[in-house]
Order: C-alpha cells, then sequence, then structure tokens
C-alpha cells in the first residue's frame, strides 16, 4: 500500500510531540539568563531597535526571542516555540531526503519514501538533539538551520524546476535569514556545491556549479565584509584567538569531533558541559582519533563512484562542524547543539544503509521500530535532566565531575533553593579543583554564616552564551 508524504509528515509531527511534550515545562536554565533574561534587548521593540542600531550581534534571533517575551507565558512559550522549529525543522530534513534519496534511487519510489522517513524520524528522535530544543537558547541553532533548511530546499527545486525566482532571489534570501539567526551559517554555499558535486550528473561541469550558486557567494563575501567591519565581532574574534593556540585548539578538536561522534552514535551520556581538555601535545589516544576521522574523510572519498551519499554525509558532517570545531578557538571544546545541523549528513547515511535491504521485510521494519521506540525513550528520559535546574547540574557534575564551572553551577542552584548545606559542599568541591575560582569563592561568601568563606561582593552566575 503506498503511503503519502502527508501521513508521513503527520507521523513526524506526532513522533516530534510524543518526544518533548514533557519539555515544555522546564525553566531558564544556563546561558538562558544572559541571553534572554537578563538582556533588556529582548525585553521591548525599543530596546532591540536601539540593539539593532548599535550593532547587535544575531538579530533575526533576538527579534525571535522577543516575540517570545512580549506573549508573556515565560519559560513555557519560549520552549513551544523551539518544539515547533524541531518539528518544521524534521519535515524539511524529510522533504530533503527525498530529494537526496531521489538522486540514487530513481526506479524506487517506495525506498525513496523510506529513506526519506527513516532519516526524519532519526533526526527527530535522537536525544543529542535536545540541547537545541529543550534547552531554550540552542534556539540559536534550529531556528538558524530552518532558514539553512529551507534555503537549501529552495535552491535544489529551483535548479530542478529551471526556476530562476527559487534559485537565485529565494534561497539567496532565506541564506540571508540564517545569517541573521547565527553566523554558522556562512557553510551554505559550500554546502550547495557539495550538493552538485554528488549529485551524478556527469553533464553538469564544474563552471556550471558556481554558476547556480553565484548569488550565495556574493551573498556570503557581502556577510564576511560586514563581519569583518563589525566591532562586536572582531571583539569576539580576538577574544577567542586568545583563549589558546591555533594549533592546541587543532589538538583539541580532533577530541572534541570524536567526542560528538560518539554522541551520534552512543548517546548515553549526554551533558550540557562536557570536560574536554585542552591538549597542547600529541598523544597516542589523539593520534588514534586523528586516524579515525581521517580513514572517515579517505573512505568517503575513495567510494565516490560507488556511494556518492556516503561522500555527501561524510562531507557535510565534517563542514557542518568547521566553523565552530576547526582553527578558531572558542570557550567549549564542542557542545552537543553543534550535531543539530551537521548530524543530518550521519543520519542519512544510516537512513540509505539501513534500507539496502528490502523494505517490506518484517525484520528490518521491527528493527527500525525498536531504534526508533529507543531514541524516543532516551529523549524523553534526557528531558527530564532540564527539569529545573538542580536537575540539570546534578546530572552534568555525575558527567563531569572534574569540571569546577559545573560544581560552581551546581552549588548556585542550590542557593536559590534554599538548600545550603549542599550549595557549600558544591562550592568547595569548585574551589577543591580550582582553587583561584573567584566566581566560586565569591558564591560561597553568599552563603548565611557561618557557612561562608569570605566577604567578597556577589557576582552574576558567570556563563557566557556559547
Amino acid at each position: 500500500m503506498k503511503v503519502s508524504a502527508r501521513a508521513h509528515i503527520l507521523l513526524l509531527a506526532a513522533s516530534v510531540a510524543l518526544a518533548y511534550g514533557n519539555a515544555v515545562t522546564g525553566p531558564f536554565q544556563f546561558d538562558d539568563y544572559n541571553v534572554i533574561v537578563n538582556n533588556p534587548a529582548v525585553h521591548s521593540w525599543p530596546a532591540w531597535w536601539r540593539d539593532l542600531g548599535q550593532g547587535g550581534i544575531r538579530p533575526l534571533l533576538k527579534l525571535s526571542y522577543l516575540l517570545n517575551w512580549l506573549t508573556g507565558w515565560g519559560a513555557v512559550g519560549f520552549h513551544l516555540v523551539n518544539v515547533a522549529l524541531h518539528g518544521a525543522n524534521t519535515v524539511l530534513v524529510y522533504l530533503l531526503g527525498c530529494r537526496l534519496a531521489g538522486r540514487y534511487l530513481p526506479a524506487d519510489p517506495a525506498r525513496v519514501r523510506a529513506v526519506a522517513l527513516a532519516g526524519a524520524l532519526v533526526f527527530a528522535l535522537h536525544p543529542v538533539q535536545t540541547e537545541a530544543v529543550t534547552y531554550i537558547c540552542g534556539r540559536s541553532v534550529s531556528l538558524m538551520s530552518f532558514f539553512y533548511f529551507a534555503s537549501l530546499l529552495s535552491y535544489i527545486d529551483g535548479r530542478a524546476a529551471s526556476c530562476r525566482l527559487r534559485t537565485y532571489l529565494l534561497s539567496p534570501f532565506l541564506f540571508g535569514l540564517a545569517l541573521a539567526v547565527k553566523e554558522v551559517a556562512v557553510t551554505l554555499p559550500v554546502a550547495l556545491l557539495l550538493w552538485e558535486a554528488t549529485g551524478q550528473r556527469p553533464d553538469r561541469r564544474p563552471i556550471d556549479f558556481i554558476a547556480g550558486t553565484a548569488v550565495h557567494w556574493l551573498l556570503l563575501l557581502a556577510g564576511l565584509a560586514a563581519l569583518a567591519m563589525h566591532d562586536g565581532y572582531r571583539t569576539l574574534l580576538w577574544f577567542s584567538l586568545q583563549t589558546r593556540s591555533i594549533a592546541a585548539n587543532l589538538l583539541s578538536e580532533v577530541n572534541g569531533i570524536t567526542y560528538l561522534l560518539s554522541c551520534l552514535v552512543w548517546p548515553q551520556r549526554l551533558d550540557i558541559d562536557p570536560d574536554l581538555p585542552v591538549l597542547t601535545a600529541l598523544s597516542l589516544p589523539v593520534v588514534a582519533e586523528f586516524c579515525l576521522l581521517l580513514l572517515l574523510v579517505v573512505v568517503a572519498i575513495c567510494w565516490y563512484r560507488r556511494m556518492p551519499w556516503l561522500t555527501f554525509g561524510v562531507f557535510w558532517f565534517f563542514l557542518h562542524l568547521a566553523p565552530t570545531n576547526s582553527l578558531v578557538p572558542r570557550l567549549d571544546i564542542a557542545n552537543e547543539r553543534q550535531l543539530y545541523l551537521a548530524g543530518w549528513g550521519f543520519f542519512m547515511i544510516l537512513a540509505m544503509a539501513g534500507t539496502s535491504q528490502p523494505i517490506r521485510r518484517p525484520v528490518s521494519r521491527l528493527g527500525f521500530s525498536i531504534l526508533c521506540c529507543l531514541l524516543l525513550a532516551a529523549t524523553v528520559s534526557r528531558n527530564l535532566a532540564y527539569v529545573s535546574e538542580i536537575a540539570l547540574w546534578e546530572d552534568t557534575a555525575r558527567n563531569s565531575p572534574g569540571r569546577a564551572r559545573v560544581h560552581n553551577n551546581l552549588g548556585y542552584a542550590y542557593y536559590l533553593a534554599g538548600r545550603f548545606p549542599e550549595a557549600q559542599v558544591a562550592y568547595l568541591e569548585a574551589l577543591r579543583l580550582a582553587p583561584d575560582f573567584r566566581l566560586a569563592r565569591s558564591n560561597l561568601a553568599l552563603l548565611p554564616a557561618p557557612m561562608n568563606r569570605g566577604n567578597e561582593p556577589p557576582e552574576d552566575r558567570g556563563v557566557q552564551e556559547k
């Protein structure tokens, strides 16, 4: 029996609702306070306009926060929008999956739909997505991805239908919106070239690829020029380059990317603040991790003719980690929400490989159904970590016991809840791990006497947007 695309979309929407139904009651967490709750720029129209006029970054993201804030629904309203965005992205991923699989399986429409549905279901249900969905300020990734996927889909359909409006106007416009949400969208022109290069179109010349993406490249150059002249981004770049050397960052990111890859394969210990070390010298584990990543690239290149979808998926994964996990250092080595866009390549490889057998076999359907149920259960369980600030930081402390910032944030969560003895234990653990941690010491001073250990003035949470 032929199942329509509409039925698949309804199934995907229901899956997202089931996976994130228990996420909408969670409070603001961590960076949400700096980015939303304590940020006047997203509390009123005049403040947003003023921030825009003063060169504030990510204006479209802040606009979405402003609209949410003005509804007065609190954290629940933010969560509902995040879940709706994830549902919309899941539908876009399904449509893109149909286009992707259709290039390699033109004579098998049933398998094309199966591949697209499988990839979209894993995208919708994988627990690694929770940091971009359940964590409110993870919207920077999911909203950017919405415009990014929409731009890619518009370009693909425009090229297929020889529609210049979609190819040269709508797709670049959506690309511009993605850039206005988060600057990591700069990869889109390269992603379009990757799409063309793996499309099994021998009649297309490289110059045709460039011509089809010319407007996107011009927009990218204009965007990079604007970023270079923007005081905020110049300051951010300067701060990033002071964080660690480029050589140390490259070594650290080999470990970071391997960690992110492990989160896709075995998402057992997801962590909002993973304890990944800064590496300054080669070691056997780092060499082994580099060889693993290099092997993936080599296999993708060597199997380009035989399995172009594998080439597409592998290079999509690495391309979309490049802005955050390569040359430019960041305060944190890696965060799970960086996989929201990059992970689609991995999911499509899984879908194409997993449907290599006849899709009507009951065993294949049963196996995939079990996988989806496990992913659904893992996502629902992971959402429980966001039910309160204490729950989140207790979970993080179990996964990253050697990270002083985690214990400080756990102590502050206890402090807000009036659990002062537990707050004291957490602050002292943070100071044991990092004796020079001023924030933990001043937070300890906030505790009622005789628990406090100092008289420093109180400070804020000391966290920043990542």
